[in-house]
């Protein structure tokens, strides 16, 4: 068994306020990796700008990071940070500012391309990174893993380096109210999918069965809280969701930065290059096709998993149905022909606990 987080983890409110001076370890100008207003709307600008000027550390403010990050955007990030000077990368935001800002680390580090990136053999080095999450999904503060798109091919792909592990993640809860009530679910529903694709990974290791069953458990439990309308004087109970999903979140990234992701969200992401599904709501769609074709072959697993949150799987499947989670769009052959073989080359899919066939993906599809 093993287990290795190098990310130094800040989990409380007012966090930045409290822990923030831990940013001037780490270098003396930034940039800032944002989405278009995520981190204004979130409040983490109105508390970080202050502490980066007390520590006298100046930043570039690069907020053009959109949904599904192009690598083109990366690129432009990279080719600011080397224009500016910068010496670390502060992300701020989903897991989509937070995988930018590590690949821009890894790329400006190493003066690498576009075009060659992928190839771990160039990743020699990184500048610090710092983590300001303000979605609870990803867990991207906590994993070595950047996912990206890729316009011109019309693909979503991913890479690992241990160069990209956050040196310093601040997490406040607070950051996330903000939300609609579609993001939070779909985030969640993705911070679930890491947990439950860590029990189905072929590289799942006991150490990791706290994180799983206790991050299962949060969001079973509080994630309807945080997305249904509250009568006056209970916004103590969404904050106390919010907090739960936050915390699973982090436990989700924990959970694959030792297993990877598996055949879930290899599906997943032709969905959304194709049909715009977010990548939350893309996992969600085929979460209990992925669990019934995988549970004899893990069923143990599975058996323990639901003895723990004392409820059957025909409990969590209607759970799920509460949670609205639908396809508008109609799978077309012609996207079964172009994306199958994609789902299948993919690396995702040698963390399968069992083999998948060409026609197991198709089933799955055709049943959206």
């Amino acid at each position: 068994m093993y287990f290795n987080i190098p990310t130094k983890i800040y989990f409380e409110d007012d966090v930045l306020k409290k822990q923030g001076h831990e940013i001037g370890k780490y270098g003396k100008k930034a940039l800032l990796v944002a989405g278009r207003s995520s981190a204004e709307k979130s409040g983490v600008l109105r508390d970080l700008l202050p502490i980066l000027d007390s520590l006298g550390i100046k930043y570039v403010y690069f907020n053009e990071i959109m949904e599904n990050p192009e690598i083109s955007i990366v690129e432009k990030g990279k080719e600011l940070f080397q224009e500016q000077n910068c010496d670390m990368v502060i992300a701020i935001g989903g897991g989509s500012p937070m995988d930018a800002g590590k690949a821009i680390s890894l790329m400006a580090a190493n003066n690498l391309s576009a075009q060659n990136l992928f190839d771990v053999n160039n990743h020699k080095k990184a500048f610090p990174i710092i983590t300001i999450p303000t979605t609870s999904g990803t867990g991207s503060e906590v994993t070595q893993y950047s996912v990206l798109n890729n316009a011109k091919t019309n693909t979503k792909a991913g890479f690992g380096s241990e160069l990209m592990f956050s040196r310093v993640s601040f997490l406040d809860p607070k950051y996330t109210e903000s939300l609609s009530d579609t993001v939070t679910r779909d985030t969640a529903i993705d911070a679930l999918s890491h947990l439950l694709e860590g029990l189905y990974s072929n590289k799942y290791n006991e150490f990791l069965q706290p994180f799983i069953y206790s991050g299962v458990k949060l969001i079973y439990d509080n994630l309807s809280h945080c997305i249904a309308a509250m009568p006056k004087g209970e916004n103590q109970v969404q904050r106390k969701g919010r907090k739960s999903l936050m915390l699973a979140s982090n436990y989700g990234g924990i959970v694959i930065a030792h297993t990877s992701t598996t055949l879930q969200h290899s599906i997943g992401y032709p969905l959304t290059t194709s049909y715009g599904v977010s990548h939350g709501l893309a996992n969600g769609l085929v979460m209990k096709q992925i669990m019934n074709l995988y549970e004899p072959h893990i069923k143990d697993r599975l058996d323990n998993l639901f003895g723990y949150l004392k409820i059957s799987k025909l409990d969590f499947f209607k759970w799920l149905d509460t949670l609205e989670m639908s396809l508008e769009q109609k799978i077309t052959e012609t996207f079964l022909q172009e994306k199958v073989p994609e789902v299948m080359k993919s690396r995702n899919m040698a963390f399968n606990p069992c083999p998948v066939s060409e026609n197991e993906i198709i089933n799955i599809y055709n049943s959206l």
